[in-house]
């Protein structure tokens, strides 16, 4: 990724990412992401009380902190922009606001895959023109959407229930503090998201969350200032001199989950990713519960892709 945004100017940043636990409870939490991610070869380490302070010194750890180096920032609507752009060169065709409204597998794939759309009449609102193609290949990475697009093809017996974990993001309208990694609370074994954590935009502007609020709808994008008190409190205690005023509702995302599982490989419970060549259909790969960092981790996932593939 770093590789592709220098090589395209794509804006990003480096900005590592640190993980920060107030008790001992928080710390044993810390040492098995600590342990999985060595395993995996990805450069994860501890850092002293001094130089965490003398780095960070608006950041309360009480117990420790765990940095991950490598972590960063992109810009999200860029790096969009150049993987269409690069997709449409090399021969691929977007067709943009057509919803998949029937997908049937011929001779279970071996003979392709017939996809019906069915566009949205910009006059009426209502549906406007349908078209259908085959394809060799089919490769469901729909989203919010792509359980219930696997549902159309999978037997019922596979059919898989959508869990949507909507999460409202905080601005932040003062200076300080402001400090310059992201900082993530401890995992909670079992919670949904990742803890409501400081983040940055490429403009050096700080944003906290997001919070979790189960929904099932995913088209809900509605703000819920309900949850803010608690977003203060848990901001609040690793940035203890944040101006709780400053703090107010920005924006919402939906994430689509497998389950209410947690999203931290630190205790029972974590749902990682299902990336599956699915039985009994060629050239179908399912890509469910892609959710955040699934946009960061796309050229991984291509490249398994292909390998499921080809």
């Amino acid at each position: 990724m770093y590789d592709l945004c220098r090589t395209h100017d794509i804006p990003h940043r480096n900005t590592g990412k640190w993980i920060v636990a107030q008790d001992e409870t928080q710390m044993e939490a810390l040492q098995k992401v600590h342990d999985f991610a060595t395993s995996l070869d990805i450069p994860i380490r501890f850092l002293s009380k001094e130089e965490a302070k003398r780095r960070e010194p608006d950041v309360r750890a009480e117990a420790g902190v765990l940095e991950s180096p490598t972590t960063g920032i992109v810009d999200s609507h860029s790096l969009m922009q150049f993987l269409q752009g690069d997709f449409e060169d090399k021969g691929g065709i977007c067709a943009f606001k057509s919803p998949v409204t029937h997908v049937t597998p011929l001779k279970a794939g071996r003979d392709g895959w017939e996809i019906t759309t069915t566009t949205t009449s910009s006059e009426t609102g209502g549906e406007g023109e349908t078209a259908t193609i085959t394809a060799s290949t089919l490769i469901n990475a729909a989203g919010l959407y792509a359980i219930p697009l696997s549902n159309m093809i999978l037997p019922k017996e596979r059919h898989m229930k959508p869990y949507y974990a909507k999460g409202s993001y905080f601005s932040y309208s003062v200076s300080h503090p402001k400090p310059k990694t992201l900082v993530y609370p401890a995992p909670i074994p079992g919670h949904g998201g990742l803890g409501t954590h400081l983040t940055l935009d490429m403009s050096g502007r700080v944003r906290f969350g997001p919070d979790v609020e189960w929904t099932s709808d995913p088209t809900d994008y509605r703000p819920n200032g309900s949850r803010l008190k608690a977003a203060l409190d848990d901001i609040q205690s690793y940035l203890p001199g944040i101006d709780r005023s400053a703090i107010g509702l920005d924006y919402v995302g939906i994430r689509p989950k497998l389950g209410k599982g947690g999203s931290v490989t630190s205790g029972a419970g974590f749902q990682d990713f299902w990336i599956k060549k699915e039985e009994g259909f060629e050239g179908f790969v399912n890509l469910l519960g892609i959710e955040s960092p699934g946009l960061t981790s796309a050229l991984a996932i291509a490249e398994e892709v292909e390998d499921l593939l080809y």
